[in-house]
């Protein structure tokens, strides 16, 4: 593994940790830390999901504070543990970022931007060019039924300042299975500020989706998906409806 670079000087860079959620990425989640620690000097966490390869010590020699999982909590079982680590210890905003190398440790100052400068919450790196045709169907579809009006609402890679963390590290955040739709309905609930970031992404570096392996489960999680979307809305558009004058 190659040596980490020193880290460029990032503005309030001791209040700020990465949080990377991991399960058998051990073939690029070293490249991953270190690009992030060369770049941003920022504190990076790896939150292992139970992996059976050796993501840990990959991430560990790479410069990573690791959280082990005894058991597999699923994509944002294992980040919802890393925002209340960050909670825990203090940091003002987390960055979120997937294992996969698809998310640019250089971009990371750009979603940064909007939550410091204190004009958003919530900042999300958007790359709409990402999207295959389905999905840019499943994100019409998302919206549609959601109400929501950002660009890229299934992207990982995002800001959150300490209300944001607070919010998602509570209860109510724990019902849900995926950081995409139900956080962001429910960081809306909240009244927090969310801003899309466009931003640059690349193919994930070694092989496939760990969430979406087969059509099952992505038939599974566009169900759970548009049926949250679609309820919430209904309820929030039945609240406005009987709100008295």
């Amino acid at each position: 593994m190659s040596n980490v670079s020193t880290p460029s000087s990032v503005a309030g860079a001791s209040d700020t940790v990465v949080l990377i959620p991991a399960f058998n990425e051990a073939a690029c989640v070293g490249r991953v830390v270190e690009n992030v620690r060369s770049h941003t000097g920022l504190a990076v966490v790896v939150i292992d999901d139970a992996s059976t390869d050796n993501t840990v010590a990959v991430a560990e020699a790479a410069g990573a504070t690791v959280i082990p999982l005894p058991a597999q909590l699923g994509a944002w079982g294992a980040m919802q543990t890393g925002l209340r680590y960050a909670l825990r210890k203090g940091y003002e905003i987390a960055v979120t970022m997937d294992a996969d190398g698809q998310h640019l440790a250089q971009t990371i100052d750009q979603i940064l931007a909007p939550v410091r400068n204190n004009e958003a919450d919530v900042a999300i790196g958007a790359c709409t060019e990402r999207g295959s045709l389905l999905r840019r169907i499943a994100w019409v579809l998302m919206k549609s039924t959601s109400g929501l009006a950002l660009e890229d609402v299934t992207s990982g890679f995002r800001a959150y300042n300490r209300q944001a963390i607070g919010a998602l590290a509570g209860w109510r955040a724990t019902l849900l299975d995926y950081q995409d739709i139900g956080v962001l309905l429910l960081l809306q609930h909240e009244g927090l500020r969310i801003r899309d970031v466009s931003v640059e992404m690349c193919a994930r570096e070694e092989g496939k989706s760990r969430v979406f392996h087969s059509w099952l489960i992505v038939a599974y999680y566009m169900c759970c998906t548009l049926l949250l979307g679609l309820t919430k809305r209904t309820m929030l558009t039945g609240k406005r409806a009987t709100k008295p004058c």
